[in-house]
């Protein structure tokens, strides 16, 4: 019996593991070997364009979640973040305001 339990354990362990990588290559399949469904692009990525404005877009999206959960004032121009934008200079700032308003109003109307 002793030395069953010694032939068996490892049979049993290298036995669950060899099945793992198939699991995880059927998940991470290659992009090119899936028929695409939705070619639209995701409502919550940034658009191309400056950091700034890309972080300005995610900013917003996630202040109108922070004011919509805190019963807060539901208005991009109100925010903390586009009244003090976390950047310098006229350009960027301007750049991260629209950002954020566009980010703002995309997750007010995905939400709704």
């Amino acid at each position: 019996m002793k030395k069953l339990i010694h032939v068996a354990t490892p049979l049993i362990a290298v036995a669950l593991m060899s099945g793992v990588p198939f699991c995880t290559l059927a998940q991470n399949s290659p992009a090119g070997s899936q028929t695409p469904t939705n070619t639209a692009p995701d409502w919550n990525a940034p658009p191309p364009g400056t950091e700034q404005a890309q972080q300005g877009y995610r900013d917003g999206i996630l202040a109108a979640k922070l004011d919509a959960a805190a019963k807060r004032k539901i208005d991009a121009k109100s925010s903390h973040l586009y009244l003090h934008p976390p950047v310098k200079g006229n350009d960027a700032v301007n750049a991260y305001r629209s950002a954020f308003q566009s980010g703002y109003e995309a997750q007010l109307k995905h939400a709704s």
